[in-house]
């Protein structure tokens, strides 16, 4: 195999020519043939039991010309592009057969590549981070959620009130008909935990066990298309009424949930852990924010198709923690009144931030002259292997040297940028209140549609070439 020619015919794309010497094509037609012969029959013979020569003067070499090309189009691309010194972000399209016989076969394809950037001046960039103290409030915080952990429901004899978990059954109906998904028995339900739809819980409160009562809402207009906006009424019987109890914070307390004597190291050591977490959010925010401000200084036209494959991971990604959550991803739509063209606009904007900023570490990389050793490498393999508790031959099958070099140079490059920031230190902006449209995301009783999570990053898969 050769590559005959490579020229650019528009920004970000090459056209490549190559030729497949005869002795490789006549190996791709043989294993063509192979892979066929046992569905051919010939008159007086078994199916698959004609001789080679025999099915070539019957149907020609040329039948087997198709599934031949399939055998040596991705080996010989892969080869010309590394020839040509290419570097593709996205699958080659548009193959075409200039020449095919006996001698080989010629082709041409297109191919996207890594597009040439210019980069604006990336040390001294400007970020800001929130400060990294803890207070003893958020240590009391801390130490208040290790008692709810530790707490004693006990059943009360009294009018329900918010905190209280109660147990009920219940039965709803829109227009005097039941609906799928609206009844239950013996249902745990905390009141004031925001699991039911908006006014459910608080008409529980006032009532005792025993009590039997009617509770009338309205299903938020972005729910489930058949049930979005209309009047309910939801039939309850109220069981039980439990009330948490929660332990006195002393040294017993510390030693029954901790590996320490007394409240004070047990406060010291949450201060430690506290700081630590906030250390690595500051991190990432820096991060965040360095990310943002490369992606600012990137100067150059970028192929539409890496921001596509940029969406398309995160919407792999986010379709398989919503399973990982419990829930059908197309249930989640329904639920929260979505369409999968509204989540790839809100991956959009993200994923032209992800794209330009690992164009940008990949400049400042080569502008810094970063070499990653076999050693960087082979430690790198070595500790995320520990992280993942697995053998460090299962790490490098995984992750291919080539790809573990570059994802080391960017974080090289990261480090460098990092080092040469301006960071300023900026207070937590105060929450806003949650947006109308998450009301969807409260459910109906018995349904659950989990909270949206950001995705993380992965690559996309590859696909399979056009020819």
């Amino acid at each position: 195999m050769a590559l005959k020619s490579s020229k650019k015919i528009e920004t970000n794309v090459y056209e490549l020519e190559v030729s497949v010497d005869a002795k490789t094509w006549e190996d791709a037609i043989d294993q063509a043939y192979n892979k066929a012969k046992k569905d051919i029959q010939l008159p007086g013979f078994r199916k698959g039991k004609a001789p080679k020569a025999m099915i070539f003067k019957q149907y020609g070499k040329e039948a087997f010309y198709n599934d031949a090309i399939d055998i040596v189009f991705p080996e010989a691309v892969d080869a010309a592009v590394k020839e040509a010194g290419l570097e593709l972000v996205d699958s080659p399209f548009d193959g075409d057969v200039k020449e095919i016989g006996e001698n080989g076969v010629t082709f041409t394809f297109k191919a996207t590549v890594k597009p040439e950037i210019k980069l604006g001046k990336y040390k001294g960039l400007k970020v800001s981070a929130c400060p990294v103290d803890v207070t003893e409030a958020e240590i009391d915080e801390q130490i208040e959620s290790m008692r709810e952990r530790s707490a004693r429901l006990v059943e009360v004899d009294r009018k329900v009130k918010k905190g209280d978990l109660t147990t009920i059954d219940f039965t709803g109906s829109v227009d005097g008909k039941e609906f799928e998904g609206g009844k239950a028995e013996e249902y745990e339900l905390e009141i004031g935990s925001g699991s039911f739809i908006p006014g459910f819980e608080d008409q529980i409160i006032g009532h005792k066990a025993g009590d039997e009562f009617d509770v009338n809402v309205k299903f938020p207009d972005e729910y489930a298309p058949e049930l979005a906006g209309k009047d309910a009424v939801f039939a309850i019987k109220l069981h039980t009424v439990k009330e948490k109890e929660l332990p006195k914070v002393d040294d017993e307390f510390v030693k029954d949930v901790s590996e320490f004597d007394t409240v004070k190291e047990l406060r010291e050591d949450t201060k430690k852990h506290l700081l630590e977490h906030k250390k690595e959010h500051a991190d990432q925010e820096v991060e965040e924010g360095l990310a943002k401000e490369l992606a600012a200084i990137v100067e150059g036209e970028i192929p539409e198709v890496m921001y596509e494959r940029e969406v398309d991971e995160a919407l792999q990604n986010f379709a398989y923690q919503i399973q990982q959550a419990g829930m059908d991803p197309d249930m989640y739509l329904q639920y929260t009144g979505m369409k999968v063209e509204d989540l790839r606009a809100q991956f959009k904007d993200r994923a032209e931030v992800q794209v330009k900023c690992r164009l940008a570490l990949d400049k400042v990389a080569e502008l810094e002259k970063i070499e990653v050793s076999d050693d960087d490498i082979k430690a790198r393999y070595e500790e995320m292997a520990k992280m993942y508790e697995v053998e460090v031959s299962v790490v490098e099958n995984a992750f291919p040297k080539d790809q573990m070099a570059k994802d080391l140079k960017g974080s090289k490059a990261l480090e460098i940028v990092k080092a040469a920031a301006k960071i300023t230190e900026e207070k937590p902006a105060a929450k806003k209140a949650p947006a109308k449209k998450e009301a969807a995301e409260k459910k109906a009783p018995a349904k659950k549609a989990p909270a949206e999570k950001k995705p993380a990053a992965k690559k996309a898969p590859a696909k399979k070439a056009d020819k």
